[in-house]
């Protein structure tokens, strides 16, 4: 194996690891609020795991037979529908390295909160590096269980819009 092949695979993973980190920011940077919820709902990553399983299931099956039909049209959307669970993936994840970020803090944080998801997002990517581990259940794992987290954070928002404000009855009493 010459340098070159070296460099190459050596660059390749550094790159997807800085893909990694980078849409966890974009994903801190555009939904503060999904991320903030997602973190929260990582204290039951067994839960978040099952949910994201059950979801991505259908598009994911249902994506990769369309994307084996001949027609070519058919093929994007059969892929459009395999790759979005796993962007929703990679926003609902962003809560997990906010949560490992948010257990070494500095203070730095409170003006720079997007720190913490940088700080985690690190850290979790450098354990992507660990062989087979680390390369195909933790990836995968933290695709599945932010889909999970992403679209119960999503549902937790839809229900407090519905819910109308409550109406502290005791200061209409008192002003009467």
């Amino acid at each position: 194996m010459i340098m070159a092949d070296i460099l190459k695979i050596f660059l390749l993973i550094v790159g997807l690891l800085t893909v990694y980190v980078s849409y966890w920011l974009v994903a801190q940077a555009l939904f503060p609020v999904v991320v903030e919820r997602a973190q929260r709902h990582y204290s039951k990553p067994v839960k978040i795991t099952f949910v994201g399983l059950l979801a991505a299931a259908g598009p994911v099956v249902l994506g990769a037979i369309i994307a084996n039909l001949p027609n070519p049209a058919l093929k994007l959307i059969g892929v459009t529908l395999l790759l979005i669970p796993g962007l929703l993936g990679m926003i609902g994840s962003a809560g997990l390295v906010a949560r490992i970020g948010a257990g070494l803090p500095t203070p730095a944080d409170e003006q720079q909160p997007w720190r913490r998801v940088l700080r985690g997002g690190i850290l979790l990517s450098l354990t992507f590096l660990l062989p087979f581990v680390g390369w195909f259940v933790l990836p995968i794992w933290a695709l599945v269980s932010g889909f999970g987290a992403f679209i119960l954070s999503v549902q937790e928002l839809r229900r407090e819009r519905r819910e109308p404000p409550a109406i502290n009855l005791g200061s209409l009493q008192g002003a009467a």
